[in-house]
């Protein structure tokens, strides 16, 4: 199933104390961003991909994706004041009709295998993203006081990339903006508009590189990766 996919590019990333774009941290010898793009361009069904960058970063980055041959990533576009803006002015940068999909440029490990059931999936329902169930005990509290143990087996870690049909989350979007809504996610915008969500299990190792904690971490499913291929 072809799609085009959405990945900002322009946050600051604060919790890493990089202070600098977190996109730009060499992971193995390649900026982390190259990784996320390496997905994509790989990917036969992946028909463009849509970075949405910081105006100040816009031409660093078109000379880096074009330098390392990641022809797909032509449309840069600049980013907003939030992260909600920029995944809209990356939808807008759309040019054909059908699946898209919204991926954050901090997750490296996103499989082939995955992308492909959730365009499927989206293609069949509208909306698909992927979440793992989640392994430790959930407790609500209020001022350090537990209030309720959550049951675990209905909770999920949700990640991206996010899959859509374009016209559906598009709406989803412009919706929310009227309303002055903000969300956590792409999928809570379309949950606002009554439409269903499926959830698809995803992977533990498609984790999002937030703190440096987290690059010691990719570290180590690079290597796993690696020694897999070899053996």
């Amino acid at each position: 199933m072809n799609y085009t996919v959405v990945i900002p590019a322009a946050g600051e990333g604060k919790r890493m104390n990089a202070g600098k774009n977190k996109l730009w941290l060499e992971l193995n010898g390649k900026p982390l961003i190259v990784h996320t793009l390496s997905v994509f361009q790989n990917d036969p069904q992946c028909e463009a991909i849509i970075v949405v960058v910081n105006p100040a970063e816009k031409q660093e980055m078109a000379s880096l994706f074009a330098g390392l041959g990641l022809s797909k990533a032509q449309q840069l576009v600049a980013g907003g004041a939030e992260r909600q803006d920029s995944v809209y002015k990356g939808l807008e940068a759309c040019e054909s009709e059908g699946i898209v999909l919204i991926h954050d440029g901090a997750r490296p490990f996103v499989t082939t295998e995955l992308i492909g059931r959730l365009t499927a999936q989206a293609k069949e329902s509208g909306a698909a993203i992927p979440g793992v169930p989640v392994k430790d005990t959930i407790k609500k509290a209020s001022d350090g006081v537990v209030m309720e143990t959550l049951e675990r087996s209905s909770l999920w870690l949700v990640q991206t990339p996010q899959a859509f049909r374009l016209s559906l989350v598009k709406a989803a979007y412009e919706d929310a903006g009227k309303a002055g809504v903000t969300a956590t996610d792409d999928a809570s915008l379309v949950e606002r508009l009554g439409h269903p969500v499926t959830i698809v299990e995803g992977d533990y190792d498609n984790i999002k590189i937030t703190t440096p904690d987290d690059l010691i971490t990719a570290r180590a499913i690079l290597a796993n990766r690696r020694e897999g291929e070899q053996g």
